[in-house]
């Protein structure tokens, strides 16, 4: 049986605005991203609550009046949960608790919930457990000291170390060694990362905000069946794989986790590691919802996680997925590519359908045109016919505009990377 949850939203007039009026979504908005959310952790949603105040309530954020609402609620609906679209203090997720007699979680836990879930490997579920223990520490108070351990001896009479004192140390130890293992990770990660950097292969990575559909367009771009699933992070661990692209290079496509607003920043932390990738990516495919009335927020959200993961400076293509289910997709492209000067970062925009394949020539000539490593030129080669290994090297490696026997030669002009042409020199033909 799925849990039945209750959704409950917060405005607080008072509070700061954001920098951006892009930065936030509306409060309607935000709670419909929730609805999501909680859908993908296999929740049902009976119902939703918005609270509006000045400021927030200490003991419960949203006060007594809300809260016997709630109540009514949570008791009609035979809830088991009530979600909260914002972060609670510990505090007031107590108080809550206690009050509505139900589970209660806020907005950081439900996501964290959802990585837990979602994690396959060693890696992943190394970060989600970090994540978690560093949100967990600080709520750890209020258990009182009902259980505590007793120590002997003179001297040592009395309540002893309580339950949440030897909760912190446990958890403090667990810590550090998740801690070291992840540097293991890291370091395993590295070695991978100069071994692909020894030969000229470009790494190219898929960033966006969640849902985008950057994983069916992963599986589109490589021929992979990675799993693509309509649900909220539904690909947490990173996958790399080959993509030939139209110059007959090779390059490494790399599919990452999607970014979300109000991303708990242990989480931003705990997959650093995961998110070198994406830092250390030759190109950014950025990967938006055209059909989206929020596209050029997205995009503007997932420019600021880029910047602070250092990664705001390397080069971009903005690639406008699901531009099928858009009228005009080159309305959002316009607004979309207005937020990326903004940002002053430089973009190519390019609508696709990761779905049906629409755009996907025009993306490959793209990526082919913006990575610098490796780079291709066209040249004319003139090769011994008996001189199989390299005809056959050209045909694999190179893309051939045109071919012609003459005599006991071939004659060719193709597109070859900088790589391959060093090896055809002896046979190329000064212009």
């Amino acid at each position: 049986m799925p849990e039945i949850a209750i959704l409950t939203g917060v405005h607080l007039r008072r509070q700061k605005e954001p920098v951006s009026p892009l930065s936030e979504l509306s409060l309607e908005d935000s709670l419909k991203e929730l609805h999501v959310l909680a859908e993908s952790a296999g929740a049902t949603v009976a119902g939703t609550v918005v609270q509006v105040r000045d400021n927030a309530d200490k003991a419960t954020l949203i006060g007594e009046g809300k809260i016997a609402e709630l109540k009514a609620m949570v008791s009609a609906a035979s809830a088991d949960t009530v979600l909260f679209d914002c972060e609670l203090t510990p505090t007031q997720q107590r108080n809550l608790e206690k009050e509505l007699h139900c589970k209660v979680l806020d907005r950081t836990q439900l996501i964290l919930d959802l990585f837990a879930a979602r994690a396959r490997t060693r890696e992943g579920q190394l970060q989600v457990e970090l994540a978690q223990l560093n949100y967990l520490m600080p709520r750890l108070a209020g258990r009182g000291v009902m259980m505590t351990r007793q120590g002997g001896g003179i001297g040592t009479r009395g309540p002893g170390e309580t339950q949440l004192e030897s909760d912190r140390r446990k958890i403090a130890r667990r810590l550090k060694g998740i801690k070291q293992d992840l540097e293991k990770v890291r370091g395993g990660r590295g070695i991978q990362r100069k071994q692909r950097q020894s030969v000229p292969l470009a790494t190219v990575a898929l960033v966006g905000y969640t849902n985008a559909g950057k994983s069916t367009l992963f599986n589109r771009l490589t021929h992979s069946e990675v799993l693509a699933d309509a649900k909220m992070f539904a690909t947490l661990d990173p996958t790399v794989r080959h993509v030939v692209l139209p110059s007959k290079r090779k390059v490494l496509l790399s599919d990452t986790v999607g970014f979300i607003r109000k991303l708990p920043t242990t989480l931003v932390e705990a997959f650093r590691a995961t998110l070198e990738e994406v830092v250390e990516a030759a190109l950014l495919l950025h990967v938006v919802d055209a059909s989206s009335p929020h596209a050029a927020s997205y995009v503007e959200h997932v420019q600021h996680v880029l910047k602070e993961i250092g990664a705001e400076g390397t080069k971009q293509i903005l690639v406008m997925n699901k531009a099928d289910l858009v009228e005009d997709p080159m309305d959002q492209i316009a607004q979309a590519r207005r937020i990326l000067q903004d940002a002053n970062a430089e973009s190519t925009a390019i609508p696709v359908s990761a779905l049906n394949g629409m755009g996907m020539d025009r993306l490959l000539a793209a990526i082919d045109a913006a990575l610098d490593l490796d780079p291709v030129e066209r040249i004319r080669l003139r090769i011994p016919a008996q001189e199989g290994a390299s005809l056959h090297l050209v045909h694999e490696k190179a893309r051939v505009y045109s071919k012609e026997f003459v005599d006991d030669y071939c004659e060719l002009e193709v597109d070859a990377p900088a790589s391959v042409r060093r090896r055809l020199t002896q046979y190329e033909l000064l212009s």
